[in-house]
């Protein structure tokens, strides 16, 4: 073997050797054991909730989620606080990304959420409002910072976002063949049972035929947006015509959350 060629075969050897190491290192933060004082942790931020203490809670599993290194345990505290995100935003907690407005003569709960770039839905959910009947002097809870969201189309996954914090992660359905668009685009338009305008025909909301599910955000880029669906078992593939397909009650969820002109990135 010349020189050339055993230059070669070190490169390879030691690309083999650090592939190894990198897996064999995965493979113990994977199985790290979990500490006493991380259990004793996690009960006390489950216990937080449980009493109605949202914030602390929260900020307990913050504390929790970067500092273990134990994957299974990271992913356990990700899925309860994301949960618990949904729940304060959803709660009349109010959080450093919401404010208390006090309603004034004329004000309709409309005109609030337009000021305020938030949805009606979101508004009425997070007071527990009865009705859309609004009067003088009564405080409301408000989100004042933006939504955005992020679409990753290889792992189909969205991911909901306030502000720089991550809310929630939702799988999702793809574009079989690469067909949902890459890039930045804005929700336009919002509908409740949806009409789909395929090719040809109209399917109207109640048929069996219409696979859009029970909301349609619809994106700046015509013909495409984020919906429900009625197969669900297509959920975390690339199935669809290159929407972006959700569970119906997840759906639901990010249709009451986000408003028009909310940020969509998507990317490979």
């Amino acid at each position: 073997m010349d020189r050339y060629g055993r230059e070669i075969a070190f490169r390879s050897l030691a690309l083999v050797l650090f592939f190894l190491l990198f897996s064999i290192l995965a493979l113990e933060a994977e199985q790290a054991p979990v500490s006493t004082s991380f259990k004793s942790n996690l009960s006390e931020a489950r216990k937080l909730a449980l009493d109605g203490r949202l914030l602390e809670s929260q900020d307990k599993y913050k504390k929790l989620l970067s500092s273990v290194s134990n994957q299974k345990s990271k992913s356990e505290i990700q899925k309860e606080l994301e949960a618990l995100n949904v729940k304060i935003l959803f709660s009349k907690t109010v959080t450093p990304d919401s404010l208390l407005y006090e309603v004034k003569s004329g004000d309709t709960l409309s005109q609030i959420a337009k000021d305020h770039h938030t949805t009606i839905d979101l508004i009425v959910k997070s007071n527990g409002l009865k009705s859309l009947t609004i009067y003088p002097a009564m405080k409301l809870k408000v989100i004042k910072t933006d939504f955005s969201i992020l679409v990753s189309r290889s792992q189909n996954k969205l991911f909901l976002r306030e502000g720089n914090d991550l809310i929630k992660t939702y799988s999702v359905a793809t574009g079989a063949n690469a067909s949902t668009p890459l890039g930045n685009f804005t929700i336009e338009n919002k509908l409740t049972n949806p009409t789909w305008y395929r090719a040809g025909a109209i399917v109207p909301p109640d048929s069996p035929d219409n696979i859009l599910g029970t909301r349609w955000l619809g994106f700046s880029i015509p013909g495409y947006g984020i919906h429900g669906t009625t197969q669900p078992e297509s959920i975390g593939t690339n199935a669809s015509r290159g929407c972006i397909r959700m569970l119906n009650e997840d759906v639901e969820e990010i249709y009451t959350i986000v408003p028009v002109k909310t940020t969509v990135t998507i990317v490979d």
